[in-house]
């Protein structure tokens, strides 16, 4: 058992802290290197990667496009986190907060950054007439409320239990309860929810149904920090039904390839700037076993 730990009375930066994002995490902000982003042809540029938050932007924009907004034509431009690509110059200029996602909609007479997935998602909608957004009264209302239940929830899943289940250097039975009791609960407040709407903001599919399915989705069917049979996920059959539902979309079927670098091959589309590419640049394609 570990010694227990008192606070010193000020703070000090360990290096040496562990885990497995320590060689990227710091107490300071701001750029660590020069570095331009690539600027591709169409007028929204995105710097992402395929996590959660980063597969709620690249689901809207190909639904986007699955409506005939041609407006929203995008590339999709890799940022490795793990190498702390986020740290560079040109990114720390659209993001100060250097996390993914950014975007940079050049479409108008001077660029407009965005940052913050929730944002994003609401800078979207707006941007093409409210689409996934309902337009106003209790429906707009409880789509918002969605979409920053989801922002304030998240970092309890990921930041806390994600954390401390799956990345920690050791093992804290105190922190694995504490988050995983909340991530349950999370669970539970969706599945109750779900159980009396097929979406989050009642009959349609929103802007809140993309902002928490790549999260919690992707956590009920087992495929987030193996946590599966730990938390006994397959008891939120509401969130199951939904999450199903969902991932039969095509334009979420595209937009969770965007920017992803890990899984099957055929899973991966490193960068986007096509629609084609979905048929031509996938990691198998440009890489096929020998």
């Amino acid at each position: 058992m570990n010694a227990p730990y008192t606070p010193p009375s000020v703070w000090s930066w360990n290096k040496d802290s562990g885990g497995r994002f320590a060689n990227i995490n710091r107490p300071i902000a701001g750029a660590t290197h020069d570095k331009d982003l690539p600027v591709g042809r169409h007028p929204l540029q995105l710097y992402s990667l395929a996590t959660p938050n980063g597969v709620k932007v690249t689901v809207m924009l190909e639904e986007l496009l699955a409506l005939g907004h041609q407006g929203a034509e995008y590339d999709a431009w890799l940022i490795r986190i793990n190498e702390g690509q986020q740290f560079g110059s040109g990114f720390v200029a659209v993001n100060p907060n250097s996390k993914i996602p950014a975007l940079l909609d050049r479409s108008g007479p001077a660029p407009v950054r965005v940052f913050e997935s929730g944002a994003i998602l609401m800078y979207l909608a707006e941007k093409f007439g409210g689409a996934f957004m309902p337009a106003g009264g209790a429906a707009r209302a409880e789509c918002l409320s969605w979409v920053f239940w989801q922002m304030g929830a998240a970092p309890y899943l990921g930041g806390g239990f994600g954390h401390f289940y799956a990345y920690a250097p050791s093992k804290i039975e105190y922190a694995i309860d504490r988050f995983a009791m909340e991530t349950k609960r999370q669970l539970d407040v969706l599945d109750r929810r779900l159980a009396e709407s097929p979406y989050l903001a009642g009959d349609d599919y929103t802007i809140a149904d993309m902002a928490v399915w790549p999260w919690y989705g992707t956590l009920v069917k087992g495929q987030l920090y193996e946590s599966g049979e730990f938390l006994q996920v397959q008891e939120y059959t509401n969130v199951l039904r939904w999450t199903d539902q969902i991932a039969k979309r095509p334009a979420v079927q595209r937009g969770r390839m965007v920017n992803r670098t890990w899984g099957q091959p055929a899973s991966q589309l490193h960068e986007r700037h096509e629609a084609s590419d979905f048929d031509t640049q996938t990691q198998d394609k440009l890489a096929p076993a020998s």
